[in-house]
């Protein structure tokens, strides 16, 4: 793998850290600012919103931009947005912060994916962006647990200040090891608005939003879920996290193995595992061991889910890949907004905090079915793999076929 791919991982890191450490904090954040739980739970709806609405702009802007310029200044964005968040008087300028954060997530991780893919070997570009996405996951083993114990010990907006000086990191290693990439000749925006046109890639929006927004359901409110439910003390939240953060970590390396071998039943089994689990999560949630090996599991799954997505897509609409591309990773925060929300709801509602994981149940298992249905299509048209074949010559010659 190219040595570039870890100057993305890098960045990976900084934005994974900044997305997910938010989740070992609510208490703490709804503590300072006088707010209800649900309420705190708007800043990760906020993220993910801002992650919807920031990935398609910011992704058009940047088709006139060289994509390691881009993926620069996107990195100075996430930087100026969690600086605002460590210094939010107000809980209204710490969700502002937070969108400014995440309008850099959906192009970072699209224009990357594309980026990573062109860096490798046709058989190898799952692999090339289960490696950029480590970044992420090995944020929740090592950022997201460091950040909440920071946060809890010392204050939270000490924990975003230094997940701003990761940005900083981050923006340094792009500058380094990636390689100057041209803007992509002969790109308009009715070639990448073409990918939409095919139910493929739709499909597999939806997919996403649908199985990693049940993953979101339970994992939002996983530190009142902890404490109040299975009894652990507010410090063992940190551990909880590193659990998750390692699920994600082995989940996303075997999703993006075997999504270049056999794409459709990884998601087959990942997706039906994955609505199992967070089914059982309501009763292992009751018990500390189980509870703990559930949550692995949890990220896990629904890692394991995240490079052979990103890779349909990829497959689908390589003729104009980069805002299909970002446009799905807005997708998975789509679904992170929804769940979030939802668990919010159900919460509010009096149905206790094991409530949000019946929730990402049956959003895994809509998931699954439309990934059915999604095969039984590919099998009516009798064209496995079918790509929209606009886009630059050099764009056509990346083609991936499943």
């Amino acid at each position: 793998m190219p040595l570039a791919l870890l100057a993305l991982a890098i960045g990976a890191f900084g934005i994974g850290t900044t997305e997910f450490v938010i989740m070992g904090l609510l208490p703490e954040v709804a503590s300072d600012f006088g707010v209800s739980i649900p309420t705190a739970g708007l800043l990760v709806t906020g993220y993910a919103l801002g992650v919807v609405i920031g990935a398609p702009i910011m992704t058009v802007l940047g088709t006139k931009v060289p994509r390691k310029r881009m993926l620069m200044l996107l990195m100075g964005l996430f930087i100026a947005g969690n600086l605002l968040s460590a210094v939010a008087p107000a809980f209204a300028i710490m969700l502002l912060g937070r969108v400014i954060a995440s309008l850099a997530h959906g192009a970072f991780f699209g224009i990357g994916s594309v980026v990573a893919a062109e860096l490798v070997a046709p058989e190898k570009k799952a692999g090339a962006i289960a490696m950029m996405f480590t970044g992420l996951t090995v944020a929740n083993v090592v950022g997201v647990p460091l950040g909440t114990l920071i946060g809890q010990s010392v204050g939270w907006r000490v924990t975003f200040g230094i997940v701003a000086a990761l940005g900083v990191v981050g923006l340094a290693g792009i500058a380094k090891l990636v390689p100057e990439l041209p803007r992509p000749e002969g790109v308009r925006l009715r070639h990448e608005l073409a990918a939409f046109k095919n139910a493929q890639v739709l499909l597999a929006m939806a997919m996403t939003v649908l199985g990693f927004g049940g993953v979101f359901a339970a994992i939002t409110y996983i530190a009142p879920m902890m404490t109040h439910i299975a009894g652990f003390s507010d410090g063992s939240v940190t551990w909880l996290l590193v659990l998750f953060g390692l699920g994600m970590v082995g989940g996303n390396l075997v999703g993006g193995k075997f999504a270049d071998r056999a794409l459709m039943p990884m998601l087959y089994i990942s997706l039906g595992a994955l609505a199992v689990v967070l089914a059982l999560f309501t009763l292992t949630a009751h018990n500390k061991i189980a509870a703990a090996v559930t949550i692995a599991l949890i990220g896990a799954l629904g890692f394991a889910t995240v490079p052979p997505l990103q890779k349909r897509v990829l497959d689908q609409a390589h003729g104009a890949p980069t805002l299909a591309s970002a446009v799905n990773i807005g997708a998975f925060n789509l679904g992170n907004a929804l769940s979030a929300w939802l668990g919010g709801v159900v919460i509010a509602a009096g149905f206790g905090y094991t409530s949000p994981n019946w929730v990402g149940a049956v959003l895994a298992a809509a998931a699954l079915l439309l990934a059915f249905l999604s095969a039984a299509l590919e099998r009516r048209d009798g064209t496995p793999g079918t790509v929209i074949a606009s886009g630059t010559p050099a764009e056509r010659r990346t083609t991936v076929h499943h």
